[in-house]
């Protein structure tokens, strides 16, 4: 899974700032990519709530338990699943300086990864990675056009990608190289 957060507007204190996620779901079958997309929106949000929302939404969205390689560029989220949490859990859902914020999301993202074995990645966002850039169009598409996808729907990263290399870029990029190569498994 790729996620992605967008929120529009966060240099304005005292308006509404539109956010969207969004997420690029892959599962590697009978030697070739299976791709799903889905998006979100919110009227008025935070990117951190947004980032949480793109967890849980991709989690839920899956059917059966699974081992999951979850890449984000926000490292709020990916600290949050792999450092903080357990450590919020164990003291009863509380933290030593003070308040969790967005709890009742973290607390929605947990039940989603108890049905998955969830290994986070971060990765730097806007530095060329071709998933994230694709899950951040999804994510900022949605922001603007505040939709959502109703759940997984047919993926449009093979066009979206075929786009760009015709302005030459991702020229090199192999989309249907095996999960080993792409994430470094045993």
């Amino acid at each position: 899974v790729h996620a992605d957060e967008s929120c529009l507007g966060n240099q304005f204190q005292h308006r509404a700032t539109p956010g969207g996620a969004g997420g690029l779901v892959e599962t590697w079958k009978d030697g070739t990519w299976e791709r799903r997309d889905f998006w979100i929106s919110a009227p008025d949000t935070t990117n951190n709530r947004m980032a949480i929302r793109s967890g849980i939404e991709a989690l839920r969205g899956l059917k059966r338990r699974c081992a999951v390689h979850f890449v984000s560029d926000s490292q709020y989220l990916v600290k949050g699943i792999r450092d903080w949490m357990p450590g919020w859990k164990a003291r009863g859902w509380t933290r030593k300086g003070g308040v969790i914020e967005n709890l009742e999301l973290w607390k929605l993202l947990d039940a989603e990864l108890q049905r998955h074995d969830v290994r986070p990645r971060w990765v730097r966002g806007h530095a060329g990675h071709p998933e994230n850039e694709y899950v951040d169009f999804l994510a900022t598409r949605a922001a603007q056009e505040q939709t959502s996808s109703e759940g997984f729907t047919a993926s449009g990263f093979e066009s979206w990608l075929d786009g760009l290399r015709a302005k030459g870029r991702f020229a090199s990029y192999d989309e249907s190289a095996p999960p080993p190569a792409r994430y470094g498994d045993e």
